[in-house]
């Protein structure tokens, strides 16, 4: 089997499995309770977030244990929404962003909400300058991915961030989930920021959202406090121990790993640019780790079960898209809808092998000359 859609999610790294079979074994006690066991339980929670906070640089910021990095943005989206809806009800995003972003800006738009999307440069990259002269006095937040899942696209988030640091009462919220364990990030100027587990070699169930301590939201679910009041629910401090664990063990060795994915997407890319029908639609401001293209005269859907049939896995969008629509993204990017309904992702990870590439390589030409592409 060649594993290649790392960006939909990871296997679980054995060292995370075991801290988290540890935490559930040996420390059954609510985290809620005031007895001993709870108490326990509880020390266990802040010494993971303690670890996370160290790990990515979080000063004056809060971590909200959530279920998913889906749930963490509706969190985010909706918390800043509601609470601060006296403010205004414009907010800003990109054509580029997950769906649980997308739909959940969609939802307040029927609440009243007024959503601006930014113009990107050529590159798909964020207009800086078009971003400031949408900023508006009813403006209360600015919702941008620092990579965005189907692309690779690496945001401006740090420009970004210092524009809005000019604009106090506009809050800004970054999806980290596919950045978090390949890129650095400077969190310094973002307000909030989603990211998950199972992206980073953990288990699935467990995600965060970083919140500034000054900032307040309406949470999504009521019930007591918690491990915070904008959240409730008995807290999971096995999953949440094993999330410090992935993290740490995904930032050990950042710049190494990359290095090696860099390596591999190169030559992925010398070897598919032979082909007359195949586009690179990931580009220069694309991490490594993700590498879209679309074959032009094919399906992705085709070509992608073709792959299969050799034990190759890859993905036509995010793992949350409809599977029945083409890819939004690639289409903005290049205005060609041919070439968004033909689009393949192929995501890459340190775990992957040259043997796994050169596998894979050699698939790919046999299914392409298999579909009468050649």
């Amino acid at each position: 089997m060649v594993y290649l859609d790392y960006s939909a999610t990871t296997p679980v790294n054995k060292e995370v499995l075991d801290s988290f079979n540890k935490a559930s074994l040996e420390i059954i006690g609510n985290a809620n309770s005031t007895h001993k066991l709870g108490i326990k339980a509880n020390n266990l929670i802040s010494q993971a977030s303690k670890q996370i906070s160290n790990l990515l640089n979080l000063i004056d910021k809060e971590i909200i244990y959530t279920s998913s990095a889906s749930e963490s943005n509706n969190l985010a989206i909706k918390g800043i929404a509601f609470k601060y809806a006296n403010r205004g009800k414009h907010i800003i995003t990109s054509y580029y962003e997950h769906s649980s972003v997308k739909e959940v800006l969609e939802y307040l738009k029927t609440l009243g909400y007024e959503i601006s999307y930014v113009k990107t440069l050529e590159n798909g990259l964020i207009d800086l300058e078009d971003l400031k002269k949408l900023i508006r006095e009813d403006t209360i937040l600015v919702t941008i991915n620092a990579i965005s899942s189907e692309i690779g696209l690496k945001e401006p988030i740090e420009e970004i961030g210092e524009i809005l640091n000019n604009y106090p009462k506009c809050f800004f919220h970054v999806d980290l989930t596919q950045s978090i364990g390949k890129v650095n990030i400077n969190l310094d100027n973002v307000d909030l920021a989603s990211f998950s587990a199972h992206k980073i070699y953990g288990l699935k169930g467990i995600a965060a959202l970083i919140k500034k301590n000054n900032i307040e939201l309406t949470p999504l679910i009521h019930g007591g406090k918690s491990t915070t009041l904008f959240r409730s629910g008995t807290p999971a401090h096995p999953l949440i121990a094993s999330l410090a664990k992935a993290l740490r063990l995904s930032l050990e060795n950042i710049d190494s790993h990359y290095e090696y994915v860099l390596k591999l997407n190169q030559k992925i890319k010398e070897n598919l640019q032979k082909y007359d029908n195949v586009y690179l639609n990931s580009n220069d401001y694309s991490i490594p780790h993700i590498l879209n293209i679309s074959i032009k005269g094919v399906k992705a859907e085709s070509f992608m079960n073709a792959l299969e049939e050799y034990d190759i896995y890859v993905s036509t969008k995010s793992a949350c898209s409809d599977i029945n629509s083409y890819s939004e993204s690639v289409y903005k990017l290049t205005n060609d809808l041919e070439r968004a309904k033909s689009s393949i992702r192929i995501s890459l990870s340190h775990l992957t092998t040259e043997e796994e590439i050169d596998y894979f390589l050699e698939s790919f030409k046999k299914c392409y000359e298999k579909l009468n592409l050649k």
